[in-house]
């Protein structure tokens, strides 16, 4: 979107980063470029105002859910492997939310062994990979192996 008017910052790079805007995640000389547009541009000021209507909303509505521990656990770990630039397992983590919860319901649902128990067989992960020097050991992708010897040593 643009207003067609020259202006010191496009409006294509103010609504880019409109979200850090609005986050304050962006540095103080920017924010002044932005809010000198905002005086400017009437088009991107109701775009900004919008957002920010819609991020008050949704911190009003959804703002009082805790994160389970778990949870945010995991996404802190996320976090840190993009930071450091290593590889990120495939499986989102929500997927991996769910597929942990789904192994926590199997291990408390028909014994092991029985049909409909859901459990991986051979070593396997969800994935269809074998974790090698783990034989028979179930392995949820996204899982590192001291994360799950943990598990292992505490459900045993």
């Amino acid at each position: 979107m643009s207003c067609g008017e020259p202006h010191e910052t496009d409006c294509s790079e103010v609504l880019d980063h409109l979200y850090e805007f609005l986050d304050r995640e962006m540095p103080a000389g920017d924010c002044v470029k932005f809010e000198v547009h905002f005086d400017e541009c009437s088009p991107c000021l109701e775009k900004y105002g919008l957002e920010q209507a819609v991020k008050k909303l949704v911190k009003r509505c959804c703002g009082h859910d805790d994160v389970p521990t778990d949870l945010r656990s995991k996404v802190m770990g996320r976090i840190d492997l993009i930071r450091a630039g290593e590889a990120v397992p495939e499986q989102t983590v929500l997927e991996q939310a769910v597929a942990d919860q789904q192994a926590a319901q199997a291990d408390s649902g028909p014994a092991e062994g029985q049909a409909g128990s859901g459990k991986a067989a051979s070593g396997k992960a969800a994935s269809g990979k074998s974790q090698p020097g783990q034989p028979g050991a179930r392995q949820v992708p996204g899982v590192d192996a001291s994360t799950a010897s943990a598990r292992a040593a505490d459900s045993a």
